[in-house]
């Protein structure tokens, strides 16, 4: 009889697992407390109008390709992905545009008339984070559940290109005289929830990716990648169950024996795998009893990233911007220290804009648009009272992108509207203080140091999703998925 896996949530990381493993054989079960599936990467329908919760750039598709590979499936057969070329549109001080591009003549021409001097810089920035790329990105395929693990050949040969004791703005700094080509370059800290003055250098390899890898959208947006890899692990034989919530994991003899539903129902499982929030689940569903590392007082002094204010606008009209635009405040520097040191409210917070509807026609009418609009804010260990802050800040929001953008009179034209707060992410979705990136990538939580896939408090328990190794972000997201499935393979 084959072994039997219980996934603990269908977002992307317990996906991946499950698609390798009940191509394997293992019976999976996945239970998914929503109606949905994907977690943070499944979809909102409000009316006609379709959105992305949460990621909306896809990076490094190879890794979903090898995944869909190892699983004899080919991804093709499933999206449809379409490159975002140039890859965003930057707003400086409200006027001034920077399209960053593949294309390294166009990239040359922009960058020698917008920022003179840097354009030699850029080929050099290519050439050196291409070496560290290379360096690293082996160390995010093998588990860390051992501290002799930080000795291993892949990291040590990476250790020179890692820029210890710098932080990613640092880093780019070396490159870089023009402020806001440094900026350019920086602001992928945000996909991690950190401030590029404290984001370690490493890091640098998150724009060197965009720049030479490319960035990408499946046709119907990244929930589309979840509907995916649902439809390959139930062509396996895997089951899927929505709207089944997990009350509690069984613990017996340091070893995880399954799982209660809310509903009261006992299952008993070979292997367990926790693809929640990791605080969350942890402070949720595991007893006290069974955390002696992840105790309550450890989870809350642990350092988190920074939260998201979310608007999901059906609009009634056609609005022709960018697929990608993110418009910066004009002090940046300002607004990161508000939002990661100060957590208050930014008078002038930088935003990022998609408007997917240009490109991709079934998330709206014809003649409509669905635009989704983030605004980076501190967690819930700020004292911003939501509940009375939401209304007036996104008004704030609306009156800054009229202000800097060609969206004008936007709120006449909203058909439809969602907002999702810091306090909603919590309340709602239970990321634990709202921290939509989960644990900070700081190095004292990366690696060795982050919460291990085979987890180490108790056996027959493992753990996917940001929360663990690699960390946030899709694609060591799938990672993470891939070397769980792996551990309980025998394969690592």
């Amino acid at each position: 009889m084959s072994k039997k896996i219980i996934i603990v949530g269908a977002g992307p990381g317990g996906l991946t697992s499950g698609m390798l493993l009940s191509h394997k054989g293992y019976d999976v079960h996945i239970f998914e407390k929503k109606n949905y599936i994907g977690g943070r990467n499944g979809r909102i329908q409000l009316g006609e109008f379709s959105f992305d919760i949460g990621p909306t750039f896809l990076m490094l598709p190879e890794i979903l390709e090898e995944v869909f590979q190892k699983s004899d499936r080919k991804l093709e057969d499933y999206l449809d992905l379409k490159e975002i070329e140039p890859l965003y549109r930057l707003r400086f001080h409200g006027k001034q545009d920077f399209y960053p591009s593949r294309d390294k003549k166009y990239m040359h021409e922009q960058i020698k008339s917008l920022f003179p001097g840097d354009e030699d810089s850029y080929e050099q920035f290519l050439k050196k984070e291409s070496i560290k790329f290379n360096a690293i990105i082996d160390c995010l395929k093998v588990p860390y559940g051992k501290i002799i693990n930080m000795a291993r050949p892949q990291l040590l040969k990476a250790m020179p290109s890692l820029n210890l004791g710098k932080s990613l703005y640092d880093r780019l700094s070396d490159y870089f005289k023009h402020e806001e080509l440094r900026i350019a370059m920086t602001f992928q800290s945000k996909y991690l929830g950190m401030s590029p003055w404290q984001c370690p250098a490493a890091f640098t390899i998150l724009s060197y990716i965009e720049h030479s890898r490319g960035i990408f959208h499946p046709i119907g947006g990244l929930n589309k990648i979840s509907e995916a890899m649902g439809k390959v692990i139930e062509e396996n034989g895997g089951k899927i169950y929505f709207s089944t919530a997990v009350k509690e994991l069984i613990v017996d003899n340091k070893t995880a024996k399954g799982i209660v539903l809310e509903n009261g129902e006992t299952i008993y499982a070979d292997h367990v795998i926790i693809n929640a929030d990791f605080a969350h689940a942890m402070t949720n569903i595991v007893k006290k009893e069974h955390r002696k590392k992840y105790t309550d007082e450890d989870l809350d002094r642990r350092d988190y990233s920074c939260s998201t204010f979310m608007l999901y606008l059906g609009l009634n009209k056609k609005f022709d911007i960018p697929h990608h635009n993110i418009i910066f405040a004009n002090d940046y520097n300002q607004n990161v220290t508000e939002i990661a040191e100060k957590k208050i409210l930014s008078k002038d917070p930088s935003i990022y804009i998609q408007n997917p509807s240009i490109i991709d026609h079934t998330l709206a009418p014809s003649d409509k648009s669905a635009l989704y609009i983030l605004v980076p804010v501190a967690n819930n260990s700020s004292n911003i009272d939501w509940d009375k802050e939401k209304d007036d800040f996104r008004n704030l929001i609306f009156d800054k992108i009229e202000e800097k953008t060609e969206l004008k009179n936007l709120r006449d034209n909203i058909e439809v509207e969602k907002i999702i707060t810091p306090k909603d992410w919590e309340s709602e979705y239970h990321v634990y203080k709202g921290a939509t990136f989960n644990l900070s990538h700081k190095l004292f939580q990366m690696l060795y140091f982050r919460p291990h896939n085979q987890f180490e408090e108790f056996k027959n328990c493992y753990l996917v999703g940001g929360g663990t190794h690699p960390g946030s972000g899709l694609p060591t997201i799938y990672e993470s998925g891939r070397i769980s499935a792996n551990l309980i393979m025998g394969l690592r």
